[in-house]
């Protein structure tokens, strides 16, 4: 039997009403890596920047400013949860409690001890008709659930809810640098993903 202890998820789903993205990520790092009190809370994960690049073409446009405009490192929460409720993005993680084998934050050294309840997520988010991961281990949890393939980088699979609701699954690169992409790169992958989501989007209510 293993002695390393577990942890359980630090903060509840952020689900705001009308999301039609759900973005799932493994697990948060250690609480003395976070530079906020929110998803993605490292300072050197890029997913803020990321979304900066993409919608605000600055990837600092989410970065905390002091009164002389220097920068902090420290990522504006108030500022991205309003972002997030405005572009209709739902934030969770695959599982709700975890071992840290190697007492860092790598999904590598991750191990699950509670995989998150996904299907009870998207009953709480009816509009949601894609699911994003942010990673290896949050696809493998995702195949998991529902039984599908698993998506190449940057690409998309239909997956089928227990209630016969369909959503697209989409596969981006991690926003963490140890994966080996340029911040540009990801950010093609995620751009594409939202312009493609959005046109669905817009189809539908045509």
């Amino acid at each position: 039997m293993t002695s390393i202890p577990s942890e359980k998820h630090p903060l509840a789903p952020f689900l705001p009403e009308g999301a039609s993205i759900l973005m799932l990520g493994s697990f948060p790092p250690k609480r003395d890596k976070w530079s906020m009190e929110f998803f993605y809370p490292n300072w050197i994960n890029d997913m803020w920047r990321i979304m900066g690049h993409i919608f605000l073409s600055d990837k600092d446009a989410f970065v905390c400013r002091d009164s002389s405009g220097k920068m902090p490192k420290r990522f504006d929460k108030d500022l991205i949860e309003r972002f997030c409720r405005e572009h209709g993005i739902a934030l969770y993680d695959t599982a709700t409690e975890v071992r840290r084998l190697k007492d860092n934050a790598s999904d590598k050294f991750l191990e699950i001890v509670q995989t998150t309840d996904i299907q009870s997520l998207l009953e709480k988010i009816p509009q949601c008709r894609t699911i994003v991961t942010t990673g290896q281990k949050a696809t493998e949890v995702v195949m998991e659930t529902f039984g599908c393939r698993m998506p190449a980088v940057g690409d998309v699979v239909e997956i089928w809810t227990a209630e016969n609701r369909k959503l697209d699954f989409w596969r981006m690169p991690s926003s963490s640098r140890a994966y080996p992409m340029a911040l540009e790169k990801k950010a093609e992958f995620y751009s594409r993903m939202f312009r493609e989501t959005a046109g669905k989007s817009r189809m539908t209510e045509d």
